[in-house]
């Protein structure tokens, strides 16, 4: 019979002997017991044995009363961490549920709108066949009135006036984040629970393109609000945001004014700014919101002028309600309503300013990601998501994206300066030659050891083109598993040259083949949208005889946008060649390639289609498509913007041969995707077989293709 311990009135414990009889446990007992339980949970024979040594205490204890102490106590730490576990859960679950009546009540209302509107159309169409045309098209015209966005009189900037505005932005955002201010439609693919993003949603019929996301996170409403004001931390995109002016409220709120530069996402198009009216509120029921709106209507008040290389847009008010939740966390709100100006690009991008699913998968979802990941780090610091370091490699990834962002845009007050073309517009070349400028989070002369920092400059050569029938998931991952299909070994090895003695000689021509190259897992997000990594390239140092070469070749890299079933906006593949030290202030210069969706303004939530949610909510595994199947990401009739940037560090008497050499590889290197495009194209695939394609990815049937092209 196994001895059973129970608890005591006097706080102690009691032993079950063998026999029957009980031994009561002192406190002092049990002090040390559970000092050695916090040390030690499972401890071995000698070491119980030991403890009875050291502590005399014990002296009246069996070895084997002790080690079924030891499993009890484990058996109640277990049923208590259960139980904790449990309780989180519960907490969870009630929130969702809450978030979720919520959601149906906003539903309800909305189909109760639909409905009043429904028949008031149908009662102006009955009356239009009734009277005269002149009247029917006063009446048509008159209908639609309501529709139309008011005209705000100019205000006052005054902190009055500002004041006036900031209370009318807190009503019109409210009125979108739990109204129907907006007709929001479900965006497909997304899987409301207490496990998910969140409930996403797009809008139809406003002026703009606008997006709205609810969820849960695990951290108070006033760490979420500072994360959220914080835009260049989360949203990549994101250049600068520079606060300009801070006014408070009698009601302890705070407006603020603020100028805000976006990326622009393709050297295709020119970049947009803001400026911007925040306001800071708490409301009655206790819930923090933070909301904005641009402003270019005050009287007599500070205004941005318009910013070379920038175009002026406009944000409507949008925001963030964040209300507590019982037992910790908070419920948040986001809407993110925009008018991009798509006016100012060409016509074939206009889909890229027009879309609100782009919007939502960038901006929305990126902020609530980004809140779930810090949540996730902060309820449990130990369990695998940014890897050990979760702030220093989220900083990383911060580094690498930012950099190339700022080579895709090539801004001239970061010291980018355009080199004239040869005649051939399909590669743009830029130079920064500031010395000591910190340009990418990198201080150009880390480059230069032993050099003298004037020598040091760095080359951009940057392209775009369109798309059309390739999956971007599928091309993006080709190019991630089979760099050797694209990549020059010999600049790879220079670039990492680079960064271990400062810029050398000019890289010769390719000489002999790829080194063999290996993806080691360095961390991921929690929603393993994205994942970073270092891919390491062997043996790459026979490549050039006249300068000191690593035998391996080291690259950071992040990628997104892999997987054909995430919900995501574009794919992205940047990398940087790194020291082997792989310190945190490793100098990154990062090339790569980004491929964004042209997708069709009205696609998901034309009013004309039908949407089978049962459907549109199923996430088919990969095995289940075929190499001609045409929906999701890999809609064979898609098109799509790639834009690609390489970077190169050099000395500046060396800039005419290392421009030639640029301009050759992105060149090259344009040629290879587009061959690579083709081929991985399942139209092309199906008009080579002539008959249905066997099962199969089509990386497997382009390599094969190569293989026999080259054995013969």
């Amino acid at each position: 019979m196994m001895a059973v311990t129970s608890s005591c009135k006097d706080g102690g414990h009691k032993m079950a002997m063998d026999n029957g009889k009980y031994v009561r446990y002192t406190p002092e007992q049990v002090e040390a017991l559970e000092r050695l339980y916090h040390e030690c949970p499972k401890p071995s024979s000698l070491r119980r044995q030991q403890l009875i040594r050291e502590c005399p205490i014990l002296s009246n204890i069996e070895p084997k009363q002790i080690k079924v102490w030891f499993q009890n106590r484990r058996c109640r730490e277990k049923q208590r961490k259960e139980a904790s576990r449990l309780q989180a859960v519960n907490r969870k679950l009630t929130a969702m549920n809450k978030l979720l009546m919520e959601e149906n009540d906003r539903l309800q209302k909305q189909v109760s709108q639909l409905v009043y509107e429904n028949s008031y159309f149908r009662q102006q169409t009955q009356n239009a066949t009734l009277a005269t045309t002149d009247t029917s098209c006063e009446s048509v015209v008159t209908s639609g009135q309501h529709h139309l966005t008011p005209q705000h009189p100019p205000k006052d900037a005054s902190p009055a006036g500002l004041l006036s505005i900031a209370e009318e932005t807190l009503a019109e955002f409210l009125s979108k984040a739990t109204g129907t201010a907006v007709e929001w439609v479900q965006l497909p693919g997304m899987k409301p629970g207490p496990d998910s993003i969140g409930i996403v949603a797009i809008s139809h019929g406003c002026t703009g393109v606008a997006a709205r996301a609810c969820g849960l996170v695990g951290l108070e409403p006033t760490r979420v609000a500072e994360i959220l004001k914080d835009r260049p931390s989360w949203f990549r995109d994101c250049r600068a945001v520079d606060v300009l002016n801070v006014l408070s409220t009698g009601s302890g709120g705070t407006i603020e004014l603020l100028y805000m530069q976006l990326y622009a996402p393709t050297t295709l198009a020119p970049a947009r700014d803001f400026w911007l009216l925040r306001y800071t509120s708490v409301m009655e029921d206790g819930s923090l919101v933070v909301c904005e709106r641009s402003i270019n209507n005050t009287q007599n008040g500070p205004s941005m002028p318009p910013v070379q290389h920038f175009v002026r847009a406009e944000i409507l008010p949008s925001g963030y309600l964040i209300r507590p939740c019982e037992g910790g966390g908070s419920i948040i709100h986001i809407v993110d309503h925009m008018d991009l100006e798509p006016w100012s690009v060409p016509e074939v991008l206009r889909p890229l300013y027009e879309s609100s699913t782009l919007l939502a998968q960038k901006t929305t979802m990126a902020a609530l990601r980004h809140l779930r990941q810090i949540s996730q780090e902060v309820s449990q610091p130990n369990v695998s998501g940014w890897g050990r370091r979760p702030a220093a490699l989220r900083a990383l990834g911060q580094r690498l994206s930012r950099g190339f962002n700022e080579a895709v845009n090539g801004f001239t007050d970061d010291g980018w300066s355009m080199l004239e073309s040869d005649g051939i517009d399909d590669v743009t070349l830029l130079v920064n030659s500031s010395p000591g400028k910190m340009m990418m989070g990198t201080n150009l002369s880390n480059y230069a050891a032993g050099f003298p920092s004037m020598t040091s400059a760095v080359l951009c050569a940057k392209a775009s083109m369109l798309l059309q029938n390739v999956p971007p998931a599928i091309l993006l991952r080709f190019l991630r598993e089979h760099r050797s299909e694209w990549a020059d070994s010999s600049i790879d090895a220079y670039s990492a040259a680079a960064i271990k003695a400062g810029p050398c000689t000019l890289p010769g021509p390719r000489l002999g083949s790829f080194g063999s190259q290996v993806i080691l897992p360095l961390a991921q997000t929690i929603e393993h949208e994205e994942f970073m990594e270092v891919i390491k390239l062997e043996n790459m140092g026979h490549y050039r005889d006249d300068m000191i070469m690593p035998s391996d070749v080291f690259l950071l890299q992040l990628c997104n946008g892999v997987d054909e079933n995430a919900i995501g906006t574009s794919a992205e593949l940047i990398f940087a060649p790194i020291d082997a030290s792989f310190s945190d202030d490793a100098p990154i210069i990062p090339c790569g390639f980004r491929i964004i969706p042209l997708d069709s303004k009205t696609d998901p939530s034309s009013p004309n289609r039908t949407l089978d949610l049962a459907s549109a909510l199923e996430v088919k595994p990969p095995g289940n498509k075929t190499s001609g199947d045409s929906t999701g990401n890999g809609n064979g009739n898609s098109k799509f913007v790639m834009t690609i940037a390489f970077q190169f560090a050099f000395e500046l008497h060396l800039q005419e041969n290392i421009a030639s050499m640029a301009s050759q590889y992105l060149r090259s290197i344009i040629a290879s995707v587009q061959r690579v495009a083709l081929a991985l194209s399942p139209t092309n695939i199906g008009s080579q077989v002539g008959l249905r394609p066997p099962p199969g990815t089509p990386e497997a049937h382009t390599l094969a293709r190569w293989i026999c092209q080259s054995y013969r």
